[in-house]
């Protein structure tokens, strides 16, 4: 019997895991797609947020407001990247600055550092791309972005170093409530664990339903996004929203970690907790709203569309903690936004909440680090030399778009969970990322792959098992 089940790998199970595996246990990480962090993780805004939109008392004000001033030290803990940039929510009438000072005395209450009301022509000095018409907006320097499936993988890496089992291709089909623990049923296997946390997004209300009669229901909020080339990343350095509306934070602008554009996302209730597709309808309007805010976006230098699921709950909170007739049994839950910017701090609260379960659990003398990932073209002149000369697979560039070698390709292979799938190498350091999509890069990322995990290359997929790239020769 292990000592954790942790059920889902985004960000919500990577930070409870990686904080959990500081302590003397035995965790096991489950999830049922082919790699880690698949789900909301990787579809998402990528923005930190400051913590002044949640209502005060409530689980998202709480973690928010904890969770952001948690990034700096462990981004640098973990090497993950990550920017504090800030943000401006914009107001384009008088009725508008009424609603940034209800954001304003908010985030007052909610403990939020350095919030301040700008008036139109100071908001235009520091970002002189935004709508002329701007009247006034709400600055707050707390604010960030970060590469979110890059953080999560960090943190799992972190975990996986510390003797965490993470483990893919794991769909749990059922959980019963024994005695003393659980028994997670598998397709082909059976885990018995004295605890369990339930971290598994969109899911999580069908897996609380199998142990707890105290249940909740997740609605996917569909979000859809437009990335753009670096060449319109130049337009803002901050995050640019709007005034916010019932369904969310409305379409926002910014510059992403790596230097790209992304606008969005829209917010649309749907029933199927698969649908990741993109609509014409959508996407028209995230162009019609977001022009509103950077008049002068080009989306002629759109290089990928995308959507995502936000886990949005019927309680309007977090529901975070152990299930009120289920001892042993944590949901982290209804995390939507902003859950990103408050993992870090559920992860501290679920943590403390399953070692109080546990009883007599000490901490590990000594805590990994990670084993440190070069990032080629971020070196100096000297220390490339010096690499290449160890490793002449570090002087052969096979992302031209994104400046990415064979040697950091080889590497994300190779450390713990590491990459299997040609997303999951886009996902750990960058090729296919840039202009062309993988469109030059693709098929060598899939040679290396192939050469490196001993497998043929119509074995190699894009992401999912079945989402194959190569169906064999044709001549």
């Amino acid at each position: 019997m292990v000592d954790v089940v942790v059920i889902g790998s985004g960000i919500m199970g990577a930070a409870a895991a990686r904080e959990l595996s500081k302590y003397n246990l035995d965790i096991i990480v489950l999830e049922k797609e082919h790699d880690v962090s698949n789900g909301t993780t990787k579809a998402n805004s990528a923005i930190i947020h400051a913590g002044y939109d949640a209502q005060n008392g409530t689980l998202m004000a709480k973690y928010n407001a904890l969770g952001n001033a948690m990034f700096d030290d462990l981004c640098k803990e973990i090497d993950a990247p990550f920017k504090r940039c800030g943000s401006f929510v914009l107001a384009f009438s008088e009725e508008e600055r009424e609603h940034l000072k209800v954001l304003y005395n908010r985030g007052i209450k909610n403990g939020i550092p350095g919030i301040e009301i700008l008036e139109g022509a100071e908001v235009l000095k520091r970002e002189p791309n935004i709508n002329k018409e701007v009247v006034a907006a709400l600055y707050a320097p707390t604010a960030g972005v970060i590469g979110p499936w890059e953080f999560t993988i960090k943190l799992l890496e972190n975990a996986a170093e510390n003797g965490v089992d993470v483990q893919t291709d794991s769909k749990v089909l059922d959980i019963k409530k024994l005695e003393n623990g659980y028994l997670v049923k598998l397709e082909d296997r059976e885990i018995l664990t004295k605890t369990v946390i339930n971290a598994s997004g969109v899911f999580a209300d069908e897996l609380n339903a199998m142990v707890s009669k105290d249940q909740f229901k997740i609605i996917p909020r569909k979000g859809e996004y437009f990335l753009l080339d670096k060449v319109q990343g130049t337009l803002t350095n901050s995050v640019i929203f709007q005034c916010p509306t019932a369904l969310g934070k409305g379409v926002l602008v910014a510059q992403t970690i790596h230097g790209n554009l992304i606008t969005g996302p829209t917010a649309l209730d749907i029933d199927d907790k698969e649908d990741v597709a993109n609509t014409v309808i959508e996407m028209d309007a995230i162009k019609k709203q977001s022009v509103k805010s950077i008049p002068e976006i080009n989306f002629r230098d759109n290089i990928r569309n995308f959507a995502g699921l936000r886990a949005e709950s019927d309680r309007g909170d977090f529901i975070i903690g152990e299930a009120s007739d289920a001892e042993g049994f944590f949901n982290i839950a209804g995390t939507k936004s902003p859950g990103l910017s408050s993992a870090p701090a559920i992860a501290l609260e679920i943590a403390s909440q399953v070692l109080n379960r546990l009883g007599n659990v000490t901490k590990k003398e000594i805590f990994k680090q990670n084993r440190p990932q070069i990032h080629f073209m971020e070196l100096a002149p000297e220390e490339k030399a010096k690499i290449i000369a160890e490793d002449p697979r570090y002087g052969r560039i096979i992302c031209r778009c994104e400046n990415i070698t064979e040697g950091e390709i080889v590497d994300v292979i190779h450390r713990m969970v590491g990459a299997k799938t040609v997303d999951g190498i886009k996902k750990r350091c960058r090729p296919g990322s840039g202009r062309c999509q993988g469109g030059f890069c693709g098929p060598r990322v899939q040679e290396i792959l192939a050469r490196e995990l001993g497998k043929k290359l119509d074995e190699i997929v894009l992401d999912k098992k079945g989402a194959y790239i190569l169906t064999g020769k044709t001549k």
